[in-house]
């Protein structure tokens, strides 16, 4: 068997949860094929396919007979790309694994077919058009679904006045031929599912119930069901075309053209999707940056709130960062490309969040368990109803088959099963427009549980830019000398100490001479050979643990870390030579992020490798509880004991604190740059303030409740129609009421959260 093909495919037409388990059900039963992954909200199936197995087409033709129109994407095998059918991936995600075992293929499965792609007709006959490309910038009211409830209302309107202009004994006919008529498409889809492996399908449960009240003689009230159903399809369809468009929304932040400049001056406007890394493209005051790219002339205000969150404009100049998606708010200047159109902060946003949407919460999890065993006792509850009372309750019978067949139109979990994902991908939605990303429905619903946030200090707390303000040599060494020697073992860290360090050697124009053998203790220290002298730059106690006596030195060492500073301690071939004190200020708004997050009721905790002294006067300063001298081990055992307390968020630079992050029960990216936020951790706040995490406790506590308020309509309004239609209150028409209408107002109301803002 040779290597397996991954195989890529857009399904137009999936509304619900349970549509993503009916395309799971039906592809993973054919041969070859494995690792099936289905995203609702991307309208995404992936696979890997074995060759000389299944052909392509065929998994095509296998979701197109249940409905859905299906379109490729992308083939790969290894890195290679081929797109068959002229198709391009513009996901590439969907990495994650799903388990779609579930039993939930009750929903409706919507009407999806007869749409035509790539210049080849269905071979089944679905009755209408369901999603069809051509479509996409149509009103809902002209799309296949909505021809689809004309038609059935005219049926249904035609028996009507049929009804009304004929005899009586001819009213019920014409009512049982409409809905005979109107039952066609739903049946064929009914069957596909069936041969699919979903033989209980919303589309049976709704024929079954519909033949059934039209053979007791309520065919009006089952023409009417047949209609509502449509209806209901048609509303779901709407709502989430508008879920999916908050998405989407995040890609129109790129602009249609970029303007990239020849080697003559001259510029030409070309797609955003051709530029290559290294072009030049010029950007104009009011333009939308077009690309991830570095500032090489020019220098403006960019207004990066679509993407980062930050309301205020940061300037930007000659050797900076800027982000696809910002908007030039001045002066024209001119970005070298660094990234390519597909890897650049705009297209890996979007990746992340359609990747998110995909990844279960546990609540979701849980409710979709619990669906699988509603179907099958609401079925045996309708059969219960139709056989038990007629010799318990001496019901007649058409009483209790029509009551039982009404219970079996509620028996649908579509509602339940779509109240989660529904609510989990609009907050994910809302948050990656206001700069909060989060990796996924168990990240989020996790954020919001937690106990305790402990916060990395440098570059988390504090602005990651340290700056030297002393420099006091020992007997013999003067100032130049003794921050040459620190610069030069320092030299090539990427630690802010080192860099604050070089900067100030370079500011005072002192010749660094070069070093030799140098390496790193983390969290301790760093060392190397200059002229033949062993030199080492760390920690006082770092310093009192080589042997080196500080003396007079190791006083003022003291006093400078309980202003609040960072002393790091120059040894000479085993001798303290001096010391350089550095600073890191706190973030502007690192104290009333804090503050943010002890009001919603969360313990805040600084883990710090700097000293007490230090520590303890930036914590202080900013209100918050320390924990100092920590090393990356140590810090791992303070989350580690956060953790038996309950849930704990990390927030650090995802740079120096990635096993932190990944230890903890969330970790949170912020700052240190795009790549960092984007791929580290299970959540990034881009806009780089410390108040970010306060709002994605806040997003995802407002997640959590729309989800549980959906439950509760779903739930709530299933179980009414249930007793109501027990008692005989309701019948056949209200019971598709109760699973069409409380499928769309869980959606609605899901909705809701792609307008959450954070509070003021």
């Amino acid at each position: 068997m040779g290597a397996t093909t991954r195989l890529t495919w857009r399904v137009e037409g999936m509304d619900c949860a349970a549509c993503v388990a009916k395309v799971t059900r039906a592809v993973e039963r054919l041969p070859g094929v494995s690792g099936v992954e289905v995203n609702l909200m991307a309208e995404r199936l992936s696979l890997s396919l074995a060759p000389g197995t299944t052909a392509a087409e065929g998994i095509a033709r296998e979701v197109e007979a249940l409905g859905y129109a299906v379109v490729p994407l992308i083939a790969r095998r290894g890195r290679a790309d081929a797109v068959p059918g002229g198709g391009q991936d513009h996901s590439d995600g969907d990495r994650h694994s799903h388990d779609h075992g579930h039993d939930h293929d009750h929903c409706r499965g919507h009407d999806h077919g007869d749409a035509h792609h790539h210049g080849h007709a269905h071979s089944h006959d679905h009755g209408h058009d369901h999603d069809d490309p051509a479509e996409a910038g149509q009103p809902w009211w002209r799309t296949g679904k909505a021809r689809l409830v004309w038609l059935l209302g005219a049926l249904v309107l035609g028996a009507y006045v049929l009804a009304g202009l004929l005899p009586d004994r001819f009213a019920h006919p014409a009512f049982v031929v409409a809905t005979a008529l109107a039952l066609i498409p739903f049946a064929r889809r009914a069957l596909a599912l069936a041969r699919a492996g979903s033989p209980f399908s919303i589309e049976t449960l709704m024929c079954a119930a519909a033949a059934g009240a039209a053979v007791i003689g309520a065919a009006e009230e089952a023409a009417i069901v047949v209609l509502l159903f449509a209806v209901g399809e048609l509303l779901e369809n709407v709502a989430a075309g508008r879920a999916r468009a908050g998405i989407r929304a995040l890609g129109e932040l790129m602009p249609r053209v970029a303007l990239r400049l020849r080697p003559d001056g001259s510029t030409e406007p070309v797609p955003p999707e051709r530029l290559a890394i290294g072009d030049l493209v010029l950007v104009r005051p009011g333009d939308r940056v077009p690309c991830d790219g570095i500032v090489a002339e020019g220098r403006s205000a960019l207004d990066e709130s679509a993407v980062t969150g930050e309301s205020t404009p940061v300037e930007r100049g000659p050797g900076e960062p800027v982000l696809a998606g910002s908007i030039n708010a001045d002066g024209a200047f001119r970005v070298r490309v660094t990234r390519a159109a597909a890897d650049n902060t705009i297209a890996r946003i979007i990746r992340m969040v359609e990747e998110a949407t995909a990844s279960r919460a546990p609540t979701q999890r849980f409710i979709e368990r619990f669906a699988a065993w509603w179907t099958p006792g609401a079925m045996i509850v309708s059969l219960l109803v139709m056989l038990v009372p007629p010799f318990a309750l001496g019901w007649d019978w058409w009483t209790s088959i029509y009551r039982g067949l009404a219970v079996l139109l509620i028996a649908c979990p579509c509602a339940l099963v779509i109240s989660v994902p529904a609510a989990m991908a609009s907050g994910l939605s809302a948050g990656a427009r206001r700069g909060l990303l989060v990796k996924g429905g168990a990240a989020l619903e996790a954020i919001g549980a937690a106990r305790s946030v402990a916060f990395d200090k440098t570059g988390t707390l504090t602005r990651g830019r340290p700056q030297v303000t002393d420099i006091l040599p020992a007997a013999g060494l003067d100032e130049a000398g003794l921050l040459a020697l620190a610069a030069a073992v320092e030299g090539g860290s990427a630690h802010p100490i080192a860099g604050a360090i070089a900067a100030a050697a370079e500011a005072r124009g002192i010749a660094v001479p070069p070093a030799e053998a140098r390496f790193a203790l983390p969290g301790l220290a760093v060392a190397g050979t200059v002229a033949g002298r062993r030199v080492t730059v760390g920690s006082p106690r770092h310093a009192r643990e080589e042997g080196a006596a500080l003396g007079a030195l190791g006083a003022t060492a003291e006093r400078l870390e309980e202003e609040g500073k960072t002393v790091a301690v120059v040894v000479v071939d085993g001798t303290a030579a001096g010391l350089v004190a550095l600073r890191d200020e706190p973030r502007e708004d690192a104290a009333s992020g804090i503050a943010a997050i002890a009001a919603l009721g969360i313990r805040p905790i600084m883990l710090s490798g700097d000293n007490g002294r230090t520590a303890g006067a930036i914590a202080a300063a900013l209100g918050i509880e320390a924990k100092a001298g920590l090393l990356p081990d140590d810090k791992l055992r303070e989350i580690a004991a956060l953790r038996g307390q309950g849930p704990v968020i990390m927030v650090g630079d995802g740079i120096n604190d990635a096993p932190a992050l990944a230890a903890a029960s969330v970790g949170v990216a912020m700052g240190g740059g795009t790549d960092v936020a984007l791929d580290a951790a299970d959540a990034a706040v881009l806009m780089d303030r410390v108040t970010g995490v306060a709002e994605l406790v806040a997003l995802s506590r407002a997640t959590m409740a729309n989800v549980r308020q959906n439950v509760a309509v779903a739930v709530g309004l299933k179980g009414l129609f249930l007793v109501t239609t027990m008692l005989g209150v309701t019948g056949l028409w209200p019971a598709i009421l109760a699973d069409t209408g409380a499928t769309v107002l869980v959606t609605l109301n899901a909705l809701r959260m792609l307008r959450w803002r954070p509070a003021a």
